[in-house]
């Protein structure tokens, strides 16, 4: 939902009129993004810091989150270091990584040497593991419970501590070891009787759903759609829990896998950065390496028909219908391509069903197809204006309308066939899609268009 703009104006004039105070009461009011859009809004810089700095530590913390990486680094350039201590004690330590991940190395600098060393070995340890892994955007502030205690002792336990948790819904049991070993929803333990032990009420580690630090975020995201999750456990090899990936986060890792598919399957380099954020020399840089690699495969389709021009010369028609069916070939592999990756992203289809899917498809294309070559067909035969012209015409007409045929059930069986390939060799479906099936099916259609002329039109060359 957009700002409110008479929200806004409303807080503007109190920021231009100097009432402070008044503004304040009107923030504190307000939802943490809500304020955080507002912030971004201001034009003067040195205004929008005031308004940061006028709000109570816990809140500016948590506004302080919402902000995108260019706020973020412009407020910390205008408060003191006294100031980034005390943000940086509020934060939860992984909005606190996400933000040193996107800044300069000074602005990293000057935040860690105003964080205490816990807190800063912490991060530093954040920092190491890769990008779009588990670790890399996983929290350390969730409530853990050791198995031995009671329900009575586990929540003194959260109440004591739970104030600095991210979350509190669901609460980890772990061993002597820090092994975990079950789970216990909130609603559950304050449900159950103050004696029983935790071992007995929590869901053991047979129903624990757990990911690995260095496991990729995209598991993460499935795992929490296909349990219905509100955070995920992340442990080490040896099972000990190391942290856990709130819901917050995982929405995060859906909409950044989502835009990065997006970015492949239109033959871009992926990019983290906004479009509007997003240097011309880098947009283009993201640009030039997929349309090199698309402009030297199509060299193929230009050989292809270098090869074929004496003869296209001889018998008209046959020139005019290659962009037809170069069009509809790379539609229709875009068709199943297009589905079959959604299809592997979500876990719908895997690479054990390519037969299924190859049945499937073959027996849709030859719908699609016979009824693509009829249409075309009855277009050519009116377009000609008789139903029949002379043999060399009708020849023409059954040429292209089986090349179409073909060309579908073979656009389709590789539009299927390449996105799953692409999983078993460890790469991304989304690749084999758009304009990369559109030109590898172009070369393909070519060839099966001529070869069918050859076959069934007599050239005299």
């Amino acid at each position: 939902m957009e700002f409110d703009e008479n929200l806004f104006w409303e807080l503007f004039e109190l920021l231009r009129d100097n009432k402070l105070k008044e503004l304040k009461e009107e923030l504190v009011e307000i939802n943490y993004a809500d304020i955080a859009e507002f912030i971004m809004l201001i034009e003067d810089e040195k205004a929008a810091v005031k308004v940061f700095r006028i709000m109570p530590k816990n809140i500016s913390a948590e506004v302080f989150a919402y902000l995108d990486s260019d706020w973020q680094q412009v407020i910390i350039q205008s408060i003191s270091d006294k100031e980034i201590a005390g943000l940086m004690d509020e934060l939860f330590l992984d909005d606190a990584v996400d933000f040193l991940e996107e800044v300069p190395a000074n602005v990293v600098r000057r935040v860690l040497a105003n964080t205490d060393k816990e807190t800063r070995d912490t991060i530093n340890r954040f920092l190491e593991y890769p990008d779009n892994c588990a670790g890399s955007v996983m929290t350390v502030e969730m409530v853990e419970l050791h198995d031995r205690l009671n329900v009575k002792e586990a929540i003194a336990h959260i109440r004591a501590t739970g104030v600095d948790k991210e979350t509190i819904y669901t609460c980890y049991c772990i061993d002597d070891s820090r092994h975990l070993v079950g789970t216990l929803p909130l609603r559950r333990l304050l449900l159950s009787n103050e004696d029983m032990k935790i071992k007995d009420i929590m869901l053991d580690d047979e129903m624990v759903v757990s990911v690995q630090a260095l496991d990729d975020q995209e598991e993460v995201a499935a795992l929490a759609k296909k349990y219905d999750l509100l955070s995920v456990p992340v442990v080490d090899k040896e099972n000990r829990l190391v942290g856990i990936i709130t819901i917050d986060d995982i929405v995060d890792i859906i909409e950044e896998e989502a835009t990065e598919d997006f970015e492949k399957m239109a033959s871009l380099t992926p990019s983290d950065d906004e479009y509007l954020k997003t240097g011309v020399l880098s947009l283009a840089k993201n640009r030039i390496p997929w349309l090199i690699v698309l402009l030297v495969t199509s060299t193929f389709t230009g050989y292809i028909i270098d090869g074929f021009e004496n003869k296209l010369a001889v018998v008209a028609g046959l020139t005019a219908c290659i962009p037809m069916l170069m069009g509809t070939g790379g539609n229709s592999g875009s068709q199943v391509s297009t589905l079959i990756i959604r299809g592997l992203a979500l876990g719908e289809i895997r690479t054990r069903d390519y037969l299924k899917v190859l049945w499937k498809e073959i027996r849709v294309s030859l719908i699609v197809g016979v009824v693509l070559a009829l249409v075309n067909a009855l277009r050519m035969i009116l377009l000609r204006g008789t139903f029949l012209g002379s043999d060399a015409t009708n020849n023409v007409v059954l040429v292209v309308s089986l090349a179409i045929l073909c060309v579908v059930v073979v656009a389709k069986v590789m539009g299927c066939t390449l996105p799953i390939v692409a999983k078993l060799l460890k790469l991304d479906p989304a690749m084999m899609t758009g304009p990369m099936i559109s030109t590898v099916v172009d070369a393909v259609s070519l060839l099966i268009y001529f070869s069918l002329a050859n076959a069934i039109i007599d050239f005299g060359v």
